[in-house]
């Protein structure tokens, strides 16, 4: 079952189009990362599925529930953590909870449990009583995805929750959100860490100049023939280059100082004989890694960037 549907999607800012035809669909329960460049429209895309923006054309329904028809019934069942949001400076991280839970309509008996639970799965227990305006910003990223989770919301859609965020609490996000989706929550993520969407997303939608430029599965991507392969050669030059290319199944890709980063889609033994027919020319290969498909794969696939070996973002 769809938990989203987008339908011919258009969207104008005064003097410009931001969105063009955005037609999607996304499954409950998967995790989907949304990637793309800065000003692809990924954060206008996220405001019009959670009925925060009103789109010039085009449909979007939430679990069967049309957007502009029955906003409200949206927002019940969705939570929403924007890039850049507010808090009440002058209420405590647990009494920012409880207001969210009350303007939620949570049950009163409801209302302590579900604040105990959230202080502890954001690991934001030690700080409960520490004012909002006395927080760090990584603090303040695990205060507002708790006041997202409040409700207890189906579709949960998280905009660079990781923003300013320490590497330990990067890590705990990351458990946090593969506790969610064994709960069966689905969730649309948008982060220009593609390492870290790795560890927990199902399926990658990629967004450029406000278009779908690819949405797939990452099991599906993952499970291609093609294999990646990093070939280290001492002064690597032109004329190691044209004996690579001249190997069968082999397709160099990019150049970074004396490495080859390749497209290879034999097997094991065939990258066997290829390495050996490779020294057997001459070639000064001093090492050789494999690697399966990754998500910064699928992105450099989809949008034909260069690869950025230092595992940075897009």
């Amino acid at each position: 079952m769809a938990m989203i549907s987008v339908e011919g999607l258009n969207f104008d800012y005064p003097g410009s189009r931001v969105l063009h035809d955005v037609s999607f669909t996304i499954a409950e329960g998967s995790v989907t990362a949304m990637v793309g460049p800065n000003g692809a429209g990924k954060t206008t895309l996220l405001r019009c599925i959670a009925g925060l923006e009103h789109p010039h054309s085009g449909r979007v329904a939430i679990g069967g529930t049309d957007v502009a028809e029955d906003p409200r019934r949206v927002h019940r069942m969705t939570g929403y953590l924007s890039d850049f949001f507010g808090l009440y400076e002058g209420l405590t991280v647990r009494q920012c909870l409880t207001h969210m839970a009350w303007c939620h309509n949570l049950p009163a008996e409801d209302v302590g449990p579900r604040v105990e639970a959230l202080l502890a799965e954001t690991g934001i227990a030690h700080m409960q009583d520490k004012k909002a305006a006395a927080l760090s910003r990584g603090y303040r990223q695990r205060l507002g995805i708790g006041l997202a989770l409040v409700h207890d919301p189906a579709l949960i859609i998280l905009d660079e929750p990781a923003s300013g965020m320490d590497p330990e609490a990067r890590i705990a996000l990351s458990q946090h959100i593969r506790l969610l989706r064994k709960r069966g929550k689905t969730m649309v993520i948008s982060s220009h860490i593609l390492n870290e969407l790795e560890d927990y997303c199902t399926d990658m939608l990629v967004i450029q100049h406000g278009r779908v430029a690819q949405h797939l599965r990452l099991s599906e991507f993952a499970a291609r023939p093609t294999r990646i392969l990093r070939i280290g050669v001492l002064g690597l030059g032109v004329a190691h280059l044209d004996k690579l290319m001249a190997q069968p199944m082999l397709t160099v890709v990019t150049q970074e100082g004396d490495f080859a980063d390749c497209e290879y889609t034999g097997t094991l033994q065939d990258q066997q004989k290829m390495l050996q027919a490779l020294l057997a020319q001459g070639v000064p290969v001093f090492s050789l890694s494999a690697s399966g498909h990754t998500l910064q794969d699928a992105y450099m696939t989809a949008t034909g960037a260069k690869s950025d070996k230092g595992g940075g973002g897009s």
